[in-house]
């Protein structure tokens, strides 16, 4: 009988634990509905011709451009990234994990390019290759772009015919990937598909390992690259030569592989380094920036390279990366060091700048976060209080204005990403949601208003080789911006990512980001896409016009009716949950059918299995009304042939 007893009374125990457990998660999710779920009304008159008008004249409050960094597009740079993706992938000396689901945390600070982890294992093959051997040439020249080589051809040894592990997906399976889009040899070919849109802002950076490729031990003068410095000075004024002001990015995501040997931003040295750094690009550029970036999605950076240790530079041991996200563990130790470092940054340009007033920010990746199931809110709620509002808020006293990156939404299910079949994704994994930028640029605007500083959309982009997705993709998002001005945000700029399709960080060539597609294969070629022209279109007018958003969103919804496919370089397990790391090849991926336009997505519940049986339990007393289904074939007759 005592046995009954206790039995009963563990029982008992046992079920208000569950009761009150149950009871929490449903009270937190009811809390982060209404502040971050609930529906809103637009405020874009969707039956007028003009859908929005941005003030883009000459002396007018708004300004469109096109974003880029050094990684992405420079030849003849041997950062950090390129050591990082030309490691020996099968080097036994470390061994090489499989693919792991993407960590909620971590995705959290992903951008659209970022990933986790490497690619998929692929072979080694043998290969005679022709190497080049610079010779020295003079100052005048380097600055000037020219380099002159002999061609020794080498057979290489041969690979170990074994399964590789690459740190960047994509990267070795494409032609010349060192070459990047030969930005620093010749500019002008993205310089004029960037001047043709009509943007009046180009956005690019000065890679910190190009100005000093060594540590500055015993001082500047013995490592500086002076050439370097006039070859980018030279380049901004190509930029302006086009009629484009200069937004300069200082820091984005391209630590020195010096620097990354000693322990980079885990150290305080590092801000000594980059003020120095700091220092000689505003003595040398500073009158011809418009607009200054000193650090480009800090918490990303942190995240991916001192706590997942996925991207070039970190190296976390154990009990680094078990620690990481305590207030002592090393993602606040690195993100307090950059914080530092922006201030003093911030101060310098403002006290040396050429130009009277100069305007400097910084560019920081959001991302809409919302939770599977009843206890994943937990998890959104520790993501965003590490990843929201924090290096913002250390840094608010130094900013003339706060840059938002925003690619789209992640739903978190127990420690995972989830891949929601109904929702449409970019082929980088990231779920399409224009309404969480209206949603975050409100967020971002109360809490800040207070600093009386604008906002600049600083990226905001898609891959997706395709191009179907991308033109309703930009329009929609321009209607997020616009409904957020007219409800009171100060939005005064909006840069595209990107130009033409290039190296995404750890996902390599893979994600096609661009309004341009490149040949790889043919000398690096361009081929503008449709999205090119539409947005050439925006940029010019100044508006979205109501034709223009039906004629892409139905081409869209055409495909997806006709069950076509496009590539994803994500892998999915069994429980739906997204790999880390991209894909050296694409699966395929049907486009869907829900409608995402802003202001039209219906969010769907929660999806775990005590919230459906709730749902499903409480339907006969709904009475909640059905929108009417979208009458896309009738409007697809009115379409000019």
């Amino acid at each position: 009988m005592a046995f009954v007893a206790l039995f009963v009374t563990a029982t008992k125990l046992a079920g208000i634990l569950v009761t009150v457990t149950v009871a929490a998660n449903a009270f937190s999710f009811s809390r982060y509905r209404k502040k971050n779920l609930r529906r809103f009304q637009s405020p874009i008159d969707e039956s007028s011709d003009i859908l929005a008008d941005f003030d883009v004249n000459e002396d007018g409050k708004f300004f469109f451009g096109l974003a880029t960094a050094p990684a992405h597009v420079e030849d003849k740079l041997n950062d950090a990234w390129l050591q990082f993706a030309e490691e020996n992938p099968c080097d036994k000396s470390e061994p090489q994990l499989g693919l792991q689901p993407a960590d909620a945390l971590m995705g959290s600070a992903t951008g659209g390019g970022g990933s986790q982890q490497a690619s998929l294992p692929q072979k080694g093959v043998n290969k005679t290759v022709k190497k080049k051997k610079p010779l020295k040439i003079a100052m005048e020249a380097m600055i000037r772009g020219f380099e002159k080589y002999i061609e020794e051809e080498s057979e290489e040894n041969p690979a170990p015919k074994e399964e590789c592990h690459h740190n960047v997906a994509a990267w070795h399976n494409v032609p010349h990937p060192e070459e990047r889009l030969r930005f620093w040899s010749d500019p002008d070919v993205e310089l004029k598909l960037a001047k043709n849109t009509g943007i009046s802002v180009f956005r690019m950076g000065i890679d910190w390992s190009r100005i000093m490729p060594k540590e500055p031990v015993n001082g500047l003068n013995e490592i500086v690259n002076y050439a370097a410095l006039e070859r980018y000075k030279w380049i901004i004024n190509r930029v302006r030569s086009y009629g484009m002001k200069v937004m300069l990015t200082l820091f984005h995501h391209s630590l020195p592989p010096w620097a990354g040997e000693y322990g980079g931003w885990k150290l305080e040295k590092t801000v000594d380094y980059f003020i120095d750094f700091t220092r000689l690009v505003v003595d040398w550029v500073s009158d011809v920036v418009d607009y200054w970036v000193t650090f480009n999605e800090p918490h990303v950076f942190c995240m991916l390279t001192y706590c997942a240790g996925a991207w070039p530079g970190g190296h976390p041991d154990m009990l680094e990366v078990a620690t990481s996200a305590l207030p002592t563990g090393v993602f606040q130790q690195a993100m307090h060091w950059m914080a530092i470092a922006h201030s003093k940054a911030y101060d310098y340009i403002h006290e040396h700048s050429a130009l009277p007033n100069p305007v400097v920010g910084v560019a920081h990746h959001v991302s809409f976060m919302r939770p599977y199931g009843l206890f994943d809110v937990a998890a959104v709620s520790l993501a965003n209080s590490l990843t929201l509002f924090p290096f913002v808020d250390s840094v608010s006293d130094k900013l003339d204005f706060i840059g938002i990156n925003y690619y789209g939404q992640e739903v978190v299910s127990g420690s995972g990403l989830k891949l929601v079949e109904t929702d449409e994704y970019s082929e980088s994994g990231r779920g399409v949601y224009p309404d969480g930028l209206y949603r975050m640029l409100l967020q971002f605007h109360e809490r800040y208003k207070h600093l009386n500083v604008p906002f600049i959309i600083s990226e905001n982009g898609v891959s997706d080789e395709t191009d179907l997705i991308r033109q309703p993709y930009l329009l929609e998002h321009l209607l997020a911006v616009y409904a957020a001005m007219i409800m009171g945000v100060p939005v005064i700029g909006y840069l595209f990512w990107t130009i033409s399709d290039n190296w995404e960080w750890a996902d390599g060539y893979g994600p096609k980001f661009g309004l341009v597609a490149v040949n790889r294969a043919d000398g690096l070629s361009r081929i503008p896409r449709p999205s090119y022209h539409l947005f050439s279109k925006v940029v010019k007018s100044g508006r979205i016009r109501r034709e223009d958003r039906r004629r892409a969103w139905i081409e869209l919804r055409r495909a997806a009716k006709e069950n076509k496919t496009r590539p994803f370089y994500r892998a999915i397990n069994k429980q739906g949950l997204m790999y880390a790391g991209g894909l050296d090849e694409p699966i395929q991926r049907p486009y869907m059918v829900r409608d995402w336009r802003f202001g039209h997505y219906e969010m769907e519940g929660l999806q775990d299995p005590l919230s459906r049986l709730s749902r499903y339990l409480l339907r006969p007393f709904s009475i909640k009304k059905k929108r009417k289904p979208q009458s896309d074939d009738a409007e697809l007759v009115l379409l000019p042939l």
